[in-house]
């Protein structure tokens, strides 16, 4: 029997963005979700930004679970299923360190914007999260309190290991990057066998061995989550290639065996009625440089790009994110340095719809399945030879792929 493939996004809200766990409003969440229905959405990815929830490595803060618990019952309300994100971490260009890891090297990595702490940005490093003896028991703790919470809640879709937590920290090696994610998983598994466990992983698993190999990091999940950008990627053909998502997808399942979930993909845009560009800006003393869709056209790009994911054999897809973000916070990180997030809502600012909001509606009303890999998706690639040149291979597997797609 075939399954809904499942749409949805990923979640802050407009007017408070990652601050919205210490400034929490229930209202304000019940008519987002509301919306979010009415679109036809079936599942909302939310992030427990690791320092509110855990400000202090041997506890948990109740307030925060009580919240928590307060959106998974508004989901259930509205037939949503949450993709509950932990150890958030890297974020919309910063990276958002709890207070306690605070004491270690800067990441260096030109797609960070900053480390943030206790709501500010701060110059002080973190000590890593795969490795910290300290980390790993703050881990345990939070994912047993928080699944030990929700774990037979019927508003909770799934629960993932983190967002690019390569972004954040690096493990020693792909063996020690799977020891980690088997250590976790054993973790919710023990309290929580119903619902699923993945990882949210992107591009970089594909480009490069940064530790968190998709072979190794999935072999110890239930099911493989992918985030995938056109406007990212020196592979794709344009920035709004739509056979570029679909690919990773395929690449991913052929090199892990297991069924795919596009947690994210997207794009910024510009202001209703401009045209597709190029912003520049300089932040934290570096050039930065994004491209950002016409309204309309990211609207054509999820039009073709969604039965795509359906055909290679998806298990769902969610865009971001859910909501542009009002001017009050652009002052504030991510917005002050990753000036790309303000825009990169379904949802503007002011709260109308975007076009591609539509888009998602009308595709949602179709009911799409989920369809079994078809024959074109299944890549030929050796995992282990895959690693030893994984950019060199992500282009080829590409071309390969473009080269098998149906006329």
């Amino acid at each position: 029997m075939s399954e809904p493939f499942r749409l949805g996004v990923n979640y802050w809200p407009r007017r408070k963005a990652v601050f919205w766990w210490s400034d929490f409003d229930r209202e304000e969440v019940r008519q987002d979700f509301a919306l979010l229905r009415e679109l036809g959405l079936h599942t909302v990815r939310i992030f427990p930004l690791w320092d509110d929830f855990q400000p202090d490595p041997r506890s948990v803060s109740a307030a925060a679970l009580r919240d928590l618990v307060t959106v998974a019952d508004l989901a259930a309300d509205f037939s949503l299923g949450l993709d509950v994100t932990f150890f958030t971490g890297h974020m919309s260009g910063p990276n958002w360190a709890p207070r306690w890891l605070l004491d270690g090297p800067l990441p260096h990595h030109p797609w960070i914007q900053g480390v943030v702490s206790a709501g500010k940005l701060t110059d002080r490093g973190y000590r890593n999260m795969f490795h910290d003896p300290l980390a790993l028991d703050a881990e345990e703790l939070l994912l047993r309190e928080t699944v030990g919470a929700l774990h037979d809640h019927p508003g909770v879709w799934i629960w993932s290991l983190g967002n690019e937590p390569d972004l954040f920290a690096w493990p020693e090696s792909a063996a020690a990057g799977r020891d980690w994610i088997r250590r976790m998983t054993g973790q919710i598994q023990a309290i929580d066998d119903r619902h699923p466990v993945t990882c949210g992983l992107h591009g970089a698993s594909l480009s490069e061995d940064n530790g968190l190999r998709v072979d190794q990091v999935f072999a110890e999940t239930d099911l493989a989550a992918m985030h995938s950008y056109a406007i990212y990627s020196d592979i794709a053909r344009t920035p709004t290639d739509p056979d570029y998502a679909p690919f990773c997808v395929a690449l991913t399942a052929s090199l892990c065996g297991k069924p795919v979930f596009m947690e994210e993909f997207g794009s910024s845009t510009a202001a209703p009625g401009g045209p597709s560009e190029w912003i520049r800006w300089t932040s934290l003393g570096m050039e930065r440089r994004e491209f950002r869709m016409a309204e309309e056209e990211l609207a054509e790009y999820l039009r073709q790009t969604l039965p795509r994911l359906v055909d290679v054999g998806a298990l769902g897809a969610q865009v971001w994110c859910f909501a542009d973000y009002v001017e009050s916070l652009w002052d504030r990180p991510p917005c002050k340095e990753a000036v790309h997030e303000r825009f990169f809502g379904l949802v503007r600012a002011d709260g109308s719809l975007k076009p591609h909001a539509l888009v998602l509606k009308e595709f949602a009303a179709a009911r799409p399945q989920v369809r079994p890999i078809p024959e074109y998706a299944r890549l030929h690639v050796d995992a282990d030879a895959y690693y030893r040149a994984p950019h060199e291979m992500q282009r080829s597997a590409y071309r390969e792929y473009l080269s098998r797609l149906p006329s």
